[in-house]
């Protein structure tokens, strides 16, 4: 599957082809439909925030997606639609997750917006 890894700090960082992540008990793992690149990420680029990880590294703190395989213990089920605050992993085609860090999205919600899109909505 293909990533956006940081390979080397202070450089762009790299379209690579990783293998397939596998969730382990009490994780899941999402096929990623949108994924929020903020501050922290650039921090991380450039190896300057407080939890960067250690290299290689997959960026993308905050994902959405559909739950694609889960974990012993996981009670989330396949299909399911969530968000996560995982803190690194988003900008891939499939990201793995501890479920905690996880909550049910609405299927009226969508994963994505456009900037200035109204998200005043009774989900």
């Amino acid at each position: 599957m293909r990533a956006l890894q940081v390979t080397e700090f202070k450089t762009a960082p790299q379209l690579v082809e990783v293998p397939l992540p596998e969730p382990s008990a009490g994780e899941i793992r999402v096929k990623v439909a949108a994924c929020g690149l903020n501050f922290a990420d650039l921090l991380m680029i450039k190896g300057e925030y407080q939890e960067t990880p250690p290299l290689p590294f997959t960026l993308g703190m905050e994902i959405a997606g559909t739950v694609d395989a889960v974990g012993a213990g996981v009670s989330l089920k396949p299909g399911q639609r969530v968000a996560i605050f995982g803190g690194q992993g988003g900008l891939a085609e499939y990201a793995v997750a501890r479920e905690e860090l996880c909550v049910p999205l609405p299927d009226a919600m969508p994963a994505a917006t456009k900037p200035g899109e109204n998200l005043h909505h009774d989900y």
